[in-house]
């Protein structure tokens, strides 16, 4: 059984680089939410998860007991859509009266019953249902408002979180981890910080998903005893983040195996939204002069900090040249270290032929040139097969992996796609033999803390016939792009509504 020694890295997104200059440099308090951990507990087998997991309906358990296999992946044909229908309805039957602004979409819809995939669209929450919290509740401080909001969203009650010591946000998210509630919050560097609540069945099932995507994906194989490397950057412990980092690092990662300590201090929620909110202020010019330049001074250092780290981020991994690395990061820190690593004389004949890495995301607006993939690739001798890359997002629980013939990402039996307008109202009609041009949404019958369907904000082109992998499970191609980025602004048909609701119950 694999052991974590020390501290768990956790691949984040650019919009931390921008961000960790401007957050505060106290260290968290001991009931911070997200704070470096050590952990020295034994990571939970396949079966302590599966014999731990409640129970989520007949046609769900069947799509979910695919988990690891080659199945989940395999086959797309009329049994298991229906299935997905039969276990869609099963989430909707059980949650419909447990989560407020479900209930309110399906007595909008007058839907009773799932009975077609047309049926859950109406069912569906935009992602922004996340972030529709008052800012309000966070600058006053208003922690009995806030988490009568986070029932609105919740699968489970919300009323046995203690708020007797809750002083900050941090703090908050503390009391609901209590409680069984943990929440996760998104780094909300372009507003507010969407906050995520799951059940530690959750997180249990999405560490245990993580690792067999990567399976799937690549032929990296649990026990590979790898030396971790990668990019400095700023990390958010985030529950969710927290329970996969230490399921990746445990099953691929030689626990003895020396790691890089960028010495950069830990990125607190609390933190995350005193930069959101200063940032608002400024842009809105009622920031005090004394605020601005705090915040200037703060980003200041902040900026010496990651320079620093980021130079002995290429250090480190230099040092490790010969051993078989586990290389974590995104584009938009991987190639800068990429770069750094050949101006120091060195490339791909000085990197071990086995060095694996885990991609996660897009460019996330990192600004690269066109051969970005080709320049990391040959920097760190990077085989396709050792070459892990994915594509999610916060709402969802699922990893949806990318092949290594289609470089397409597979959605398994359990993540069901919805493809819509860009208003994100109807289906759109699947082009037979060619990709579909869509808005992304998912179901994800996995989730037990939160509804399962989402309207993401992503553009992609998804088609449903057979890939050259070999697999016949929907899948993405590999051009994904934010709508938000295309034309400037999203919106979503539902999104209004959701708002105006919440604002009226809470």
């Amino acid at each position: 059984m694999p052991v974590i020694t020390d501290r768990v890295p956790i691949c984040v997104g650019t919009g931390f680089a921008r961000m960790i200059r401007s957050l505060p440099r106290r260290a968290p308090s001991p009931r911070s939410a997200v704070v470096f951990f050590h952990i020295t507990d034994s990571l939970p087998t396949r079966q302590s998860i599966r014999s731990g997991r409640r129970h989520l309906g007949v046609n769900c358990d069947k799509l979910l007991s695919m988990v690891g296999t080659a199945d989940a992946y395999a086959a797309y044909d009329d049994d298991v859509r229906q299935t997905q229908i039969a276990a869609i309805n099963e989430r909707f039957q059980e949650q419909v009266d447990r989560i407020k602004l479900v209930k309110l979409r399906a007595a909008d819809a007058d839907i009773t019953e799932v009975t077609e995939l047309a049926d859950v669209v109406p069912l569906l929450l935009p992602h922004t249902a996340y972030k529709s919290y008052p800012e309000a509740f966070l600058i006053d401080k208003k922690w009995d408002r806030l988490t009568k909001w986070l029932g609105t969203v919740s699968a489970h009650p919300t009323d046995a979180v203690d708020l007797s010591a809750v002083a900050e946000i941090d703090d908050w998210v503390a009391a609901c981890g209590a409680a069984g509630l943990h929440v996760s919050c998104s780094s909300g560097t372009t507003g507010k910080s969407a906050m995520l609540v799951s059940s530690q069945q959750d997180l249990d099932f999405a560490a245990r998903d993580g690792v067999a995507a990567v399976e799937w994906g690549s032929d990296m194989r649990v026990g590979d005893m790898r030396t971790a490397a990668g990019a400095a950057g700023a990390v958010a412990y985030t529950p969710r983040n927290l329970a996969m980092g230490m399921a990746l690092m445990g099953a691929f990662v030689d626990p003895a195996a020396p790691r890089f300590n960028s010495g950069l201090p830990p990125v607190t929620i609390g933190s995350m939204t005193k930069m959101i909110t200063l940032r608002k202020a400024i842009a809105d010019g009622t920031a005090k002069p004394g605020e601005i330049a705090e915040f200037e001074a703060e980003s200041a250092r902040r900026q010496e900090g990651l320079d620093a780290a980021q130079a002995g981020s290429v250090e480190d991994i230099i040092a490790k040249r010969e051993q078989k690395l586990y290389i974590t990061g995104m584009w938009g820190s991987l190639y800068p270290l990429a770069e750094a690593v050949r101006a120091r004389g060195y490339s791909s004949k000085d990197f071990n032929p086995e060095n694996g890495v885990y991609l996660g995301g897009g460019l996330k607006r990192a600004q690269l040139p066109d051969d970005y993939r080709e320049f990391v690739y040959e920097t760190f001798n990077l085989q396709p097969r050792f070459i892990f890359q994915m594509y999610g997002m916060q709402e969802i629980n699922t990893t949806i992996p990318r092949c290594q013939e289609g470089h397409r990402y597979h959605l398994p039996a359990w993540l069901v796609a919805i493809p819509l307008n860009k208003e994100g109202d109807a289906l759109v009609a699947e082009n037979v033999g060619s990709a579909t041009e869509a808005r992304a949404a998912f179901f994800d019958l996995s989730m037990d803390g939160r509804w399962g369907g989402v309207i993401s904000g992503d553009r992609v082109q998804i088609d449903f016939t057979p890939c050259v992998c070999g697999n016949a499970s929907p899948s993405i191609k590999d051009d994904i792009a934010r709508y938000a980025d295309l034309e400037g602004d999203d919106k979503i048909g539902c999104a209004g509504t959701v708002d105006a609701y919440v604002r009226g119950l809470t």
